[in-house]
């Protein structure tokens, strides 16, 4: 039987993408602990940026908000959200964790309302923040999401943060920066990336526990599928050492 839950599989799956040296815009919870982890491991010249202005902090203990003073704790700068934007836009952040209500096959995300109604929706989020900014112009945007097909639906409601767009090369076409978007969607039960051409998604890594055939039936679309499926391995014990003693001991991410 695992001895990790499910939060603590998709932590440290995300935290083993993000090497040494590169840069990270992330905001609160699972993807700042993931941050913290890479960190403390393998990146220990790892980036961290924060949307309300943190830059290249060594985060003590794991934040509470965007703009929590460990955010800021031994950076290198506390700015403001429009410097972390800019810097965004000049192309100088690497990666990026976002997530949303809805995804579809091309990682666009819906954090904004479900129905068709703008003004009287089914239901209201709280929509953009700046995951907008993220999406548009980081190099990789990776998203950390349980997975069940009523979030992973063919059609988004209305599209917060542009993932692929129609696919193919709509994206650079609409006028974004050509080679950046989704990267990798991690899951409790898969992890995916995109199909180089179509844009669309596909199951490259099946968690432990799980089969192919769950992951597709856990998902609104059909995905594609890579030539060979790999078996995404589960936390290591220094991983999970340092997640539960050092970046969250009071289990306010991990205990979810």
């Amino acid at each position: 039987m695992a001895n990790y839950n499910t939060m603590e599989l998709m932590i440290c799956t995300a935290a083993r993408e993000l090497e040494d040296g590169a840069s990270v815009g992330v905001g609160t919870g699972a993807p700042c602990a993931a941050a913290m982890l890479a960190q403390m491991t393998k990146s220990p010249n790892l980036v961290i940026l924060f949307e309300a202005g943190g830059a290249a902090p060594l985060i003590p203990e794991m934040p509470i908000s965007v703009g929590d003073s460990r955010t800021t704790w031994k950076a290198l700068m506390a700015s403001s959200m429009a410097e972390i934007m800019e810097t965004a836009c000049r192309g100088q952040l690497d990666y990026t964790f976002l997530g949303g209500a809805q995804i579809d096959m091309y990682g666009n995300l819906n954090s904004t309302r479900i129905g068709n109604d703008h003004q009287k929706p089914k239901v209201r989020f709280p929509g953009s923040g700046g995951a907008n900014d993220f999406a548009s112009f980081c190099w990789r945007m990776m998203v950390m999401t349980p997975q069940d097909p009523k979030r992973f639906t063919e059609k988004c409601s209305y599209i917060t943060s542009p993932g692929w767009l129609e696919g193919g090369d709509s994206r650079a076409k609409s006028g974004l920066p050509l080679g950046a978007g989704p990267y990798k969607i991690i899951t409790n039960m898969a992890v995916m990336d995109f199909e180089p051409t179509s844009k669309r998604m596909r199951l490259i890594a099946v968690n432990p526990g799980y089969s192919e055939k769950d992951v597709q039936d856990n998902c609104g679309f059909e995905l594609l599928k890579a030539p060979k499926i790999a078996e995404n391995p589960g936390p290591s014990e220094n991983e999970l050492s340092i997640l539960r003693d050092k970046i969250d001991p009071y289990r306010y991410v991990i205990g979810r």
